[in-house]
């Protein structure tokens, strides 16, 4: 079993946050605006960067401050070296990932439309992503202050959950859709769940982002909480007398939305390990994803947190 990391203190071993899901590659096209079908258009400027849901989250949280880890699929490729280089770039261990010959990063075709400061993602999934169905090691698990999953390797996510709850871990969850059992029972051993608008309906039946954020609430669970972008976030904790909050968008200059939503669970999950509460990690987390969406790419515009803190005690 591969040696755990002792914290600087000399006390048992710790990972603040430790992520099993996606990992990509993105190649961005910088465009005026998005082109029409049987059209034309210039690209502007092309750039490469690292993303997936997990890898952007854990830049995020290491950016933060977290001691992140990646445990999840790498393959033998080019792609997974350039994925591994770029984590080890940012501080974020490696050494619990499983490799797999068949294992890719998803490699995306990110199309930037700098008119509507939208982007359109075409994403390429060629070998198994996510988490490994029987990795990281239980005690790898078990040592992480916060285990960060998605929706890609449902069963190894399945599996740790169910290790991260037994032993009284955080599960925070990024899901973008169901892809099938046993998404089901997956669900309920997320205690700080955070889905997109158009999610949460697929999930409750309600467009009403109050009315689904109060329905994603269940029994043990400790933050349910639906993004609408220039919206904010609307959120809920606690027990069932918790009333939905609002959490206002924060106001920047953005240029480029893309990995806004991985950037705010990667910032819940690091302020979550750091002792802060889900208000206040929702809080972090919301100008966090603000401030990434004033750079170009998922992973470019990830502020530090001496520049949340900035944000936050201007709007204040």
């Amino acid at each position: 079993m591969p040696e755990l990391p002792l914290r600087s203190d000399g006390a048992a071993p710790s990972i603040d946050v430790l992520g099993l899901g996606a990992v990509a590659i993105d190649e961005l096209l910088i465009v005026d605006a998005y082109p029409v079908a049987e059209s034309k258009v210039r690209v502007r400027r092309r750039e490469r960067q690292c993303g997936g849901q997990t890898g952007t989250a854990l830049v995020a949280a290491a950016r933060f401050g977290a001691r992140a880890a990646y445990g999840g699929l790498l393959g033998d490729d080019a792609l997974s070296q350039e994925v591994v280089e770029n984590f080890v770039h940012e501080g974020i261990e490696t050494r619990w990932a499983s490799t797999a010959a068949d294992a890719r990063p998803a490699y995306s075709t990110i199309v930037v439309d700098q008119t509507t400061n939208t982007r359109t993602v075409f994403a390429a999934v060629e070998g198994r992503l996510g988490a490994a169905p029987d990795g990281p090691e239980a005690p790898v698990i078990q040592t992480a202050t916060v285990l960060l999953i998605d929706h890609h390797g449902l069963e190894g996510n399945l599996r740790a959950a169910r290790i991260a709850r037994e032993h009284g871990r955080a599960v925070v969850a990024d899901f973008e859709r169901d892809p099938g059992p046993p998404f089901n029972e997956l669900l309920p051993l997320v205690d700080h769940l955070i889905v997109s608008a158009s999610f949460a309906e697929q999930l409750t039946g309600s467009a009403d982002p109050v009315v689904a954020a109060s329905r994603l609430r269940s029994t043990g669970r400790t933050l349910a909480a639906v993004t609408c972008g220039r919206r904010g976030c609307f959120f809920v904790t606690g027990g069932a007398s918790s009333d939905v909050r609002h959490q206002p968008a924060f106001h920047v200059e953005a240029v480029d939305t893309t990995g806004c939503g991985d950037v705010l669970h990667g910032v819940y999950a690091a302020s979550l390990a750091a002792g802060c509460d889900p208000a206040e990690s929702i809080r972090q987390a919301s100008a966090a994803a603000a401030l990434s969406a004033t750079a170009i790419g998922g992973q470019a515009g990830i502020p530090r947190r001496d520049a949340i803190t900035r944000l936050l005690r201007r709007s204040n």
